[in-house]
């Protein structure tokens, strides 16, 4: 499909009903955090650190299922179609979810959560669907704005979960949930649109076996994958230490819970107003100078978050690495999409999918390890010099990016 046919198809609808979706999808999969251990603990005559150990394990299944089942998921795309999976990934969560409120003992509770890995993958489709009907020249406010979807539903999900859950319980806000994800099915059914032609590739005589060999820029394609692993690791190791930094920063007086609910909501709320102004700046000046700005921002950003001594100033870094959220995630995947053959879309992002869980598994621990061993401030500042590395990485692999603008894979 080339631009002047992608003009004329659905791609902005489709783009309006799956950014609504991807809410849901990720206020799904954030919702439950708030009680996750809660009702972990309802589940058997536990210890404190049984729960926490059974919680963890909770957690870590859908990631870790997740990571080994997208890519293969994203295979099936590119033969049989984007719109399916999305179909797929709704009716399988909602499904799991569902089961999650009948549940009575904790293995039930994490097998479900893997069952849960195994059905995900609707906003890597759904990004991946955006992508492949999307002229090419708005690809990148396009993908901007959809992950803002995801992102919202991300930062909102713990406090609807919550809210929720106090109101009908924790088993009804399972159900409630996969409500919404029924929903998000019949949303997709009916007015997600695709017009998918799948590509047959007949391998030359001495053609490569390599399945890299189709990608233009094979390189940049690892680099960028590699480098989804470490922004979202460098996310998700400050995750779970940040009420605890607040509460040491705060000398464990005045209201923690809700200062420390405010500031881990604060990246949240800038990345939602910064990726849509971001991606348009990159479709018109360049994705990589838009990436370049993201990784630069971030390190002078995460350094001083290590030796702030107040919680407002610890709240105004936090809100401007939102910024570089803003800029970081949504480039890579369009410098993704616009150096891959739009038959390999859907794999390509499912491996991005992989990647990004991979970095939730490890951030976590890494986290935890380091705040552990140091202090917590130390996470902030390892997380600053891993961006400076994958940068470096970047520069020294990849030393044309900057300049690239313009789709590699036509």
């Amino acid at each position: 499909m080339d631009d002047a046919e992608r003009e004329r198809g659905p791609w902005h609808r489709n783009l309006i009903v799956l950014w609504f979706c991807t809410f849901v999808a990720g206020m799904a999969f954030s919702e439950i955090m708030p009680f996750l251990s809660l009702f972990v603990s309802q589940l058997g005559d536990f210890s404190k650190q049984q729960v926490t150990f059974y919680s963890g394990l909770a957690y870590a299944a859908d990631y870790a299922i997740s990571a080994i089942s997208a890519p293969l998921w994203g295979i099936i795309a590119d033969k049989k179609g984007r719109k399916i999976m999305l179909l797929r990934a709704s009716l399988g969560m909602a499904v799991a979810m569902g089961l999650m409120g009948f549940v009575t003992n904790v293995w039930q509770l994490v097998a479900l959560r893997a069952l849960q890995g195994v059905f995900a993958g609707f906003i890597s489709n759904a990004q991946a669907l955006v992508a492949s009907q999307t002229p090419r020249k708005y690809s990148g406010r396009a993908l901007s704005t959809l992950i803002t979807g995801a992102v919202s539903g991300n930062l909102f999900g713990p406090v609807i979960g919550g809210i929720l859950a106090q109101l009908f319980s924790i088993r009804n806000t399972f159900f409630i949930t996969a409500g919404l994800l029924v929903g998000a099915f019949l949303l997709s059914l009916f007015f997600v649109q695709e017009h998918f032609k799948p590509v047959e590739h007949h391998r030359e005589p001495g053609a490569s076996r390599n399945p890299l060999a189709a990608f233009p820029n094979p390189t940049l394609i690892i680099v960028m994958l590699c480098s989804t692993m470490i922004v979202q690791l460098g996310n998700a190791s400050i995750a779970p230490i940040i009420s605890l930094y607040v509460q040491e920063l705060m000398h464990h007086t005045g209201p923690i819970t809700v200062i420390a609910g405010i500031i881990a909501a604060l990246p949240g709320v800038s990345n939602i107003l910064a990726a849509p102004r971001l991606g348009r700046y990159g479709d018109e000046h360049g994705s990589g100078k838009v990436l370049l700005f993201g990784y630069i921002f971030a390190v002078v950003m995460y350094f001083p978050q290590g030796v702030v001594s107040g919680v407002i100033t610890l709240g105004i870094l936090r809100f401007a690495i939102g910024i570089s959220d803003g800029a970081l995630f949504p480039e890579i995947q369009t410098l993704i999409t616009k150096n891959t053959p739009v038959h390999l879309t859907s794999t390509v992002f499912s491996y991005n999918q992989s990647f990004q869980a991979i970095g939730n598994m490890l951030g976590a621990m890494i986290g935890g390890m380091i705040a552990g061993a140091f202090n917590y401030n130390a996470v902030f500042i390892f997380t600053a010099m891993m961006l400076l590395v994958n940068l470096g990485l970047i520069l020294w692999l990849v030393p044309g990016i900057w300049k690239n603008n313009r789709s590699m894979a036509e």
